[in-house]
């Protein structure tokens, strides 16, 4: 079952994260400038983060092997109308459909291991899905930058059929019996509140540039996004089954995690994007290279995830949460100096690694805090809220682009960048410092999720 969660959640970091490496060489063949590269990015995004929320209701209505194998079977087809698109809109819309798929995919498979494992086999398992699938959010580059430099930025796309094939002949084998709940209502009504309170403020940040503020192509979705945003929250407090529980965020670790969560991926969403950019439009690098510019972070990863996982797990979240970030966030401010064809070894890794060092340190611990502190009945719905949150947070940093960098990613614009970045990390560090507690479990009242109360499991 941890391989199977592993890779179908590595299908969706995967391209995720190789699409950034594609951008350059995707606007040069379908124009449409840092505008089309924003939407790219951010139409995946926007029914990735909104619809994860109704995955959770999904899988527990109909089984979540069921929804895991639906998500993987949409992924494929909408990765092929992805690599076939004609048009920068065809491709816009088709990363909007595959962004629905993955939604299906991410929240199923943590939920899996939430649900399989406790106590420190669960902490490992989580350092195990979080090494590999954040090896695959940042080795995707590697993989696609080869593509674009040798063969077309088109297969991309298909880098993920391989492990989707795999994942789904390892679901025919396993044979195992979902589990369904019976009566769960599904929430439709929110589920379109959150994709027009995310997707029409997004529309407004990324088109400004084009329009300005005071056209009402602007400001009539800006205001109507955040209007239909305000309801969503409403109906997730008086709905009886809400997607999103807003009692869970009374769990000190879930909301400060949660918290923590929307600055350090936001960070990441924006940092990644600026350094992969700028090093093929700006820096003078290569698709391929641009990639190889974060090996070192893949090999940090995978090597030590696993540990800060087990150690997060023995000892608490706190500290590896609050030193990780703000190490992250140093590493971005050593990248402010690369100039145009920066020599890597002497200007450009010393930050990623020490990047990569603090990324490992938060990201497995972070996990394990925030869905470790409820219960495990309490995991699909959880993980499902986490997943939106990260999604969302990047979702946002992309659309803000324009505002942050100006209306071309040159050298002052990706210094810009960089620093906000950093900011971001070292904020993300301040609030766990703060906020968590070394308490692992704890439970909320059961009306507040529908779902009746688990013991608590104070930390081992």
């Amino acid at each position: 079952m941890l391989a199977i969660a592993i890779l179908a959640a590595f299908v969706a970091f995967l391209d995720g994260s190789v699409i950034n490496v594609a951008l350059p060489a995707i606007t040069d063949e379908l124009e449409g400038g840092l505008s089309l590269q924003q939407w790219v990015v951010d139409a995946y995004l926007i029914t990735l983060g909104s619809l994860i929320l109704l995955a959770g209701s999904l899988s527990d209505v109909f089984g979540r092997i069921v929804v895991l194998r639906w998500g993987l079977v949409g992924f494929g087809v909408t990765s092929i109308l992805c690599a076939a698109a004609p048009t920068g809109e065809f491709l816009i819309v088709s990363r909007g459909l595959q962004g629905v798929a993955g939604a299906l995919l991410v929240p199923s498979s943590l939920a899996i291991i939430m649900s399989t494992f406790r106590g420190p086999a669960q902490a490992r398992a989580i350092g195990q899905w979080t090494a590999w699938t954040s090896a695959a959010f940042i080795a995707g580059p590697i993989l696609g930058g080869i593509f674009v430099d040798l063969l077309s930025w088109r297969l991309v796309f298909a880098i993920n059929v391989l492990p989707i094939a795999v994942t789904l002949g390892l679901l025919a084998l396993l044979g195992q019996k979902d589990e369904r709940q019976r009566g769960v209502p599904i929430d439709y009504l929110g589920a379109v509140l959150g994709v027009v309170g995310l997707g029409a403020p997004v529309f407004a940040l990324i088109e400004q540039g084009r329009y300005g503020w005071a056209s009402p192509i602007i400001w009539i979705p800006f205001v109507v996004g955040l209007a239909a945003f305000a309801a969503f929250l409403w109906r997730q407090k008086v709905a009886k089954h809400p997607m999103m529980p807003l009692g869970l965020f009374r769990v000190r670790n879930f909301g400060v995690g949660n918290l923590a969560t929307v600055v350090v991926y936001g960070a990441l969403s924006l940092g990644g994007f600026v350094f992969t950019v700028y090093l093929q439009q700006s820096a003078g690098y290569s698709a391929t290279l641009a990639g190889v510019a974060f090996v070192p972070v893949t090999i940090i990863m995978v090597a030590f995830s696993s540990v800060f996982g087990a150690l997060a797990g023995r000892h608490g979240p706190r500290l590896f949460m609050a030193a990780g970030p703000i190490i992250g966030g140093i590493g971005f401010l050593l990248m402010l100096g690369i100039p145009a064809n920066a020599d890597y070894f002497t200007r450009v890794l010393p930050g990623v690694a020490v990047f990569g060092l603090g990324l490992t340190m938060t990201v497995a611990p972070l996990t394990a805090a925030i869905l470790g502190s409820i219960s495990a009945r309490q995991a699909g719905v959880g993980s499902a809220v986490n997943n939106a949150i990260a999604r969302i947070a990047g979702l946002v940093a992309i659309a803000m682009i324009g505002v942050i960098v100006g209306a071309e990613l040159d050298g002052e614009g990706f210094r810009r960048g960089i620093i906000v970045t950093a900011i971001l990390l070292i904020v993300g560090g301040l609030i766990s410092a703060v906020g968590i507690t070394n308490v692992r479990t704890q439970t909320i009242p059961a009306e507040s999720t529908g779902e009746l109360p688990a013991p608590k499991h104070p930390l081992r």
